[in-house]
């Protein structure tokens, strides 16, 4: 199996994208559990929050007292959202370490999500790089809608790799692409995935998939294939995306975790430990876990 990373980076967005459109809302003091549960997993980076529009994203109004609460484990990064200067200048109040910023690979979907366009939402992460330069802070951009978009249909991997190049070009360290609504499929994968590659390290690539039509496992085998060896998932499989209709949820990191550890991949994380993480979360909504994996620990019990 030398085809494959011998070891992955887990990019856990439960706390963040997973619970950003959740209709409950979630106390800030369940968010401070819950990312420190996931602080004792194992997992090297955990996202803490976002610093957005209270208007548009309610349920980040509080990320920075979960910030300011949250037990910070020694060599875990606790990345935050940042859309504009704004909300970096919050963000380096709050003394956060890592950011990330997000464009789409849509220019429909950037104007529904974050109403203006690619180029516009570009240029707005300008001033965000350079206060990131000056105050030491790492930056990770994302980009979504890289297989397909809810208004536009099936995006070309040409346009991905333009908003990808330009993301890196601005010193974004790492690039996450993902398949937002989840209908993204493996010979797509890696179509996709090839045309970035051409101009993009794959050191400095990572992947991001939803589960919509239960392709999500599939093309992270694809892209393990291709190279790509850091994969961001939630927790219990939470998340969805308002903009993108029947979206559910980010592939759950208990299930990445069973795959991986199937095939000798280290990841350093605990599955036992996720998937309590889980469990803890989902019983805080009411609901059950998406996971597969965290619905057979619970038949054991």
């Amino acid at each position: 199996m030398s085809q494959y990373p011998k070891s992955v980076r887990i990019v856990e967005v439960g706390p963040r994208d997973g619970l950003q459109n959740e209709k409950t809302v979630v106390p800030p003091e369940v968010k401070v559990e819950l990312i420190n549960r996931l602080s004792e997993t194992g997992l090297k980076t955990i996202e803490a929050g976002a610093f957005v529009s209270l208007k548009w994203v309610p349920q980040m109004a509080d990320t920075d007292k979960v910030f300011a609460a949250i037990s910070k484990k020694s060599g875990v990064s606790y990345p935050v959202l940042v859309p504009n200067a704004k909300g970096m200048e919050n963000a380096v109040a709050a003394g956060v370490k890592e950011i990330a910023v997000f464009a789409a690979a849509s220019e429909s979907f950037s104007q529904k999500n974050i109403n203006c366009s690619i180029d516009e939402s570009l240029e707005r992460f300008k001033p965000v790089m350079e206060s990131a330069r000056q105050h030491g802070i790492k930056v990770r951009g994302y980009v979504s809608c890289v297989l397909g978009c809810p208004y536009e249909g099936e995006i070309k991997p040409a346009a991905v790799l333009k908003v990808a190049k330009a993301l890196y070009d601005m010193g974004c360290y790492e690039i996450s692409l993902g398949d937002t609504i989840g209908t993204g499929t493996p010979v797509k994968t890696r179509f996709m995935l090839q045309a970035v590659k051409k101009e993009i390290p794959v050191s400095a690539l990572a992947v991001h998939f939803h589960d919509t039509y239960g392709q999500a496992l599939a093309n992270i085998l694809v892209a393990l294939e291709e190279g790509i060896s850091v994969v961001d998932s939630a927790v219990a499989g939470l998340g969805g995306c308002p903009y993108a209709k029947g979206a559910t949820g980010n592939v759950s990191t208990e299930d990445v975790l069973y795959m991986l550890n199937g095939m000798d991949i280290d990841t350093g994380v605990d599955i036992k430990k996720t998937v309590e993480a889980g469990q803890f979360i989902a019983a805080a909504l009411n609901q059950q876990p998406v996971s597969k994996v965290a619905q057979v620990f619970a038949s054991r019990v």
